[in-house]
Parts: structure tokens; sequence; C-alpha cells
């Protein structure tokens, strides 16, 4: 029988710069967060969030989303893990908002594609670490 699971819980990457990173999901998405490792904690906070290893976690309507500023290298979806992140939105016109944001903060992405049959549409742009991120809504 398999595993009865519901929605995921959350998703954690690994960046190689927080405070791009953080300066890049804070800018474009605006999450709230929901840990964070206080300025100044003592050893018991600090041991408490010893989970974040120097990173943060955002909470959103899906879940959460946490960056864990661990890695030495470079994304790229052809090697084994992730091959993207896909944010949904509401309607085409958030679609369309949506890329406003990005040019708005000098963020390089593709236009806006219409899948047809497939009833959705998607935005697609990269974070600092070069990690695929998309934006898919209705396409009407």
């Amino acid at each position: 029988m398999p595993i009865a699971a519901v929605d995921y819980n959350h998703v954690r990457l690994t960046v190689t710069d927080i405070e791009k990173s953080r300066a890049f999901y804070d800018s474009v998405f605006g999450f709230d967060v929901a840990f964070e490792l206080p300025p100044n904690p003592d050893e018991a906070t600090k041991e408490a969030l010893a989970f974040l290893f120097g990173g943060v976690i955002y909470k959103f309507g899906g879940g959460l989303l946490g960056l864990r500023p661990v890695a030495d290298d470079s994304f790229h979806e052809d090697r084994t893990g992730l091959d993207h992140l896909s944010f949904t939105v509401g309607s085409l016109q958030d679609l369309h908002d949506a890329a406003k944001v990005l040019d708005d903060l000098g963020v390089a992405h593709e236009g806006v594609k219409d899948l047809g049959d497939a009833g959705m549409a998607i935005l697609e742009f990269r974070d600092p670490d070069n990690i695929a991120l998309e934006i898919a809504g209705p396409n009407n």
C-alpha cells in the first residue's frame, strides 16, 4: 500500500550565499518568515534553531520554503535532484504581473508561455544560484 501523502510539507534549497539569495527571495516573493536565527541569540536559541544551518525558512500558502547556505557549486537541472521549482498564481493576469515584478527588479526571465491544451501558462526565471524557478497559472 502506498504512503497516503496529502500535500508537501516543505522544500529546502541549498544556496551559496544566504544574503544574496535571501534578498532575491524577499524581493521577488515577499514570503513571511517562519524560522530564522534572531540577532544575538543565546546558546539555547542557537541550539533550538540549528536545523536552519544559518539560513531561513519562509511560509506561504503551499507550505514552507527554506534556504540552506552550504552549497559550494552552482545548480544545474541535469544533475540528480531538483529540476525546477514551480509556484502557482491564480490567473493569467497574475502571470503578466509577475513578469512586471521581475522586470522592475532586473531579474532576467522568459516571456509568459501558453502551454495550450495543458490549460496553463508559465513564466520561467532563475535565482542567484541558477536554480530554475517557474510561476504557473491558468492560460485564460
